[in-house]
């Protein structure tokens, strides 16, 4: 079947392309990009994408699909329809499941339930080490060739500096990263909340900036030792900020991600002890928060994920100390940050690049353009529409979204994978 995209603003960073263009789609590809497309097959699909944006589909580095193991919080299917009605076609599964994915039969096994849903790329993350617990190296490369395009231990911190080291020098052979989740496990201790205002109104355990810095320290100057290809997920203090910068000037390859959570809430969200609000790493200082912005803004962070952590409602509905970290962040996470851009904090341009190709580009995956001949990955979307976060309706078994109730502007309202229309505003995915 074809497709024509008519007269939308195709906003595409990885081509340099921000104009009013229409969009040939046939046989699963992208077939011609052009001003206006004049000529096309009697059968074609025409879509009037006047006063709409046309992106390519989003990537997003860092999700929790909970399948096998946890099917009660989230599974593969009802996690890829989230995914597609967030206007991700491509997503990056975390290791954190039972089994974990720490050897090739369960990276297999989420490969092949996800081809038999069908509707977005589902690429899995294989575990650093053994079943998480940082003492021995998982089965990296039978991983890798299983079809692995990251490794980490996700949640937990590779805690054992040989073990990282040994993990950048190995993996550096396949040419893929180490993701990294940055936390002192000593400095966090049971902390829940922001070491500083948030502990001390709550009078709840904090966790402090240094727990995370210290690890992002580290592992810059690890992944200089070795060469090895390091990503930061979820930075959420100005000192990590600070040391990434150094990194940068002293031309330390690294790249990084920040969540839309972090970049809308503070510590002071908190205060109300909703467990929603409770996240790993907290929510931080608005200081935090202003310095965050500034580094997406430059560039020193490069990539928005979402960290998509969905729940049962009894892991969240339990007191703040003993409710489950985690936000369901699919479904809100493009309109939250388009919240940004109409606030004059981020320009649009910034803010598609980080969902698109700059993610593709750490993974190395092919995704998050729109090109000839490349799959008709691509979302559409009315960045007039006014809708409010209900979670109720999300598709996502994890309603747990400290968003519920904001009133929003700018929607996917169309995903199109393959060139197929896997998600419609308003009907069934």
């Amino acid at each position: 079947m074809y497709r024509l995209l008519k007269s939308g603003r195709v906003i595409d960073p990885a081509n340099s392309r921000d104009g009013i263009f229409d969009i040939l789609i046939g046989d699963e590809k992208v077939l011609e990009i052009a001003p206006e497309i004049k000529e096309y097959p009697e059968d074609t699909d025409i879509i009037d994408c006047s006063g709409k944006w046309v992106l390519p589909g989003f990537v997003d580095l860092h999700v929790h699909l909970r399948e096998p193991g946890y099917e009660y919080k989230e599974d593969i299917e009802s996690g890829m329809k989230a995914a597609v009605s967030g206007g991700f076609t491509t997503i990056c599964c975390k290791a954190n499941t039972l089994p974990v994915n720490d050897n090739p039969v369960v990276t297999e096994y989420i490969i092949s339930r996800a081809k038999s849903v069908g509707i977005c790329d589902v690429y899995p993350i294989g575990a650093v080490s053994k079943n998480l617990e940082g003492k021995e190296l998982a089965e990296i490369g039978e991983m890798i060739r299983a079809g692995v395009v990251a490794i980490s231990d996700d949640g937990n911190c590779v805690y054992n500096s040989e073990l990282m080291k040994n993990a950048l020098l190995y993996s550096s052979q396949f040419g893929i990263p180490v993701s990294d989740h940055c936390e002192d496990n000593f400095l966090k201790g049971s902390g829940v909340v922001n070491e500083g205002r948030a502990s001390i109104i709550t009078g709840l355990k904090g966790i402090p900036s240094v727990a995370e810095e210290v690890m992002v320290y580290r592992d810059l100057v690890l992944a200089n030792y070795t060469g090895g290809r390091i990503h930061f997920d979820h930075i959420s203090t100005k000192g990590s900020v600070e040391i990434l910068r150094w990194a940068r000037e002293k031309g330390i390859y690294y790249t990084a991600e920040v969540t839309p959570h972090h970049l809308l809430l503070t510590e002071d969200a908190v205060c109300t002890f909703d467990p929603d609000t409770k996240v790993n790493p907290p929510l931080r200082s608005e200081e935090d928060r202003e310095a965050l912005l500034e580094a997406l803004r430059d560039g020193v962070i490069q990539i928005i994920a979402t960290d998509h952590a969905p729940h049962d409602i009894l892991s969240k509905s339990e007191d703040y100390v003993n409710a489950s970290f985690g936000i369901s962040g699919l479904e809100t996470a493009f309109s939250l940050v388009l919240k940004l851009v109409w606030e004059g904090k981020v320009p649009l341009e910034v803010v598609v690049r980080a969902l698109t190709i700059n993610p593709a580009k750490a993974y190395n995956l092919d995704a998050g353009h729109i090109s000839p001949y490349s799959f008709a990955n691509v979302i559409i979307v009315d960045p007039d529409l006014e809708w409010v976060v209900d979670p109720s309706k999300f598709y996502s078994k994890g309603k747990n979204t400290p968003f519920k109730g904001w009133k929003l502007k700018g929607k996917v309202v169309k995903t199109i994978y393959r060139g197929r229309i896997v998600y419609e505003f308003g009907g069934d995915t």
